[in-house]
């Protein structure tokens, strides 16, 4: 049982820092610097789906790595 938590945290926090990864937009604007402009805009569409979907990922992220505690 732990073995295949083990695989299934692997593979979730591969698509995990894939979906993060996705959501860095523009150069500058995202994980390696910054603009001093502060815009407020909403999600709309895909980017609201993906936006969504990551929460999921990491909400399940969290409950595989409390199982894998559980059950060691």
């Amino acid at each position: 049982m732990q073995t295949y938590l083990n695989i299934v945290q692997i593979l979730i926090s591969i698509v995990l820092v894939f979906l993060v990864l996705l959501q860095v937009r523009e150069i500058g604007t995202g994980l390696f610097g910054g603009g001093s402009q502060t815009t407020f805009r909403t999600r709309r569409g895909v980017e609201k789906l993906m936006f969504q979907f990551t929460i999921v990922v990491a909400v399940l992220f969290v409950l595989i790595s409390l199982l894998s505690v559980v059950f060691t």
